[in-house]
């Protein structure tokens, strides 16, 4: 046994308490992201008396590991009321959260080395399940409470800067909305366009590029950027100045217009619009947003974006005077919004450096 790690079942205990008096109506669920979500399942006709009641601070698990790529479906339900889960997943509890927290428990699931131990663990034939009894043998290291309270507070004071500067930047996209709306959509006729406005094609005023996938990952601090988000650092960035990106692959997303980091490199799941004026950047962005761009894939077997269909793609093209006053608005936004996305991406590295030094 590893010094000072502890077994996991000395501290935990399953919860089995079913909803017989449907007293209990939150039907919720479970993501991979590790969260308590709203559930999507059609629940007519279900007999919701078999549901399982899960309380607040205790835990809900899918054993079933085989359908969720690399991350095991796990959370601590933090609301304030209790919620039902489906009867196939598995609930506990923290025996004494005097010796134990939950919440530091909960950061010990985040970390990656979980996800690989649990899945290494996983017995089927038909489908891989990681059995309670596996769960009990997980060995952990358990500080004193204090220190626990420590690690905790620090790991939530990170989580609450992040969640702060995601509703600053949604603000920010909301105000850049109702300007963009009054500037080009209230009012404007696209039969009766005002002088100098057109309808055109894309590729009027933009080129294309697609991604690649770099040299190295995990290196350096120039983020990897897939459209979906960042998957990893390199050293040398691909652009070194924002732009407006295509998701070009994946049956989820392809189509979905997004802004890339300010320096980055773009892998091979999306396509960079590489604009001939950079004052069409933000007037382009809301445009293409505001726009049904499913259209734009093409394929049968893997829905895909590709450069000849977004240079084909029609476009209302305001005058440059036009487009320009709205960069010069927006980009005191989009300033603000970098800041603040690079602060997350220091801070969500952060936070997985204080998972990995769990284990240290």
């Amino acid at each position: 046994m590893k010094l000072n790690y502890k077994r996991l079942g000395n501290y935990i205990r399953q919860v089995d308490v079913r909803n017989r008096d449907l007293v209990v109506n939150k039907l919720l669920g479970l993501s991979i992201a590790k969260q308590f979500i709203t559930s999507i399942a059609n629940t007519t006709g279900t007999d919701m008396s078999t549901y399982k009641i899960v309380q607040p601070r205790q835990f809900g698990y899918v054993p079933v590991t085989s359908r969720n790529g690399d991350k095991i479906t796990i959370a601590l339900y933090e609301g304030e009321s209790p919620c039902i889960i489906s009867q196939a997943y598995i609930v506990f509890e923290v025996i004494d959260e005097t010796e134990l927290l939950p919440e530091y428990l909960m950061m010990w699931f985040r970390r990656p080395e979980f996800d690989r131990y649990a899945r290494f663990k996983s017995h089927g034939s038909a489908r891989e399940v990681f059995e309670w009894s596996e769960m009990c043998e997980i060995l952990l290291q358990v500080p004193s409470i204090d220190e626990q309270r420590k690690v905790v507070a620090e790991y939530q004071a990170i989580e609450r800067r992040i969640e702060n500067n995601r509703r600053l930047i949604a603000t920010l996209e909301e105000t850049a909305k109702t300007i963009y709306r009054k500037m080009f959509v209230d009012d404007i006729d696209v039969e009766n366009l005002p002088k100098g406005w057109r309808m055109g094609k894309l590729k009027d005023i933009a080129t294309f590029a697609y991604g690649k996938m770099p040299k190295e990952k995990s290196k350096g601090n120039i983020p990897v950027f897939s459209g979906y988000g960042i998957v990893g650092y390199c050293t040398t960035p691909l652009y070194s100045k924002l732009h407006i990106v295509v998701i070009a692959r994946g049956d989820s997303g392809s189509g979905r217009i997004v802004r890339s980091p300010q320096q980055f490199y773009l892998t091979n799941l999306a396509i960079a619009i590489l604009l001939n004026d950079e004052v069409y950047r933000d007037f382009i962005y809301y445009y293409l947003s505001s726009q049904d761009t499913s259209t734009l894939r093409t394929g049968s077997a893997q829905a895909q974006v590709t450069i000849n269909s977004l240079e084909e793609f029609e476009i209302l093209i305001p005058v440059k005077e036009v487009c320009r006053s709205f960069y010069q608005v927006i980009d005191t936004f989009e300033k603000q919004r970098i800041l603040l996305s690079k602060e997350n991406n220091v801070l969500v590295r952060t936070k997985d450096l204080l998972l990995l030094k769990l284990s240290h």
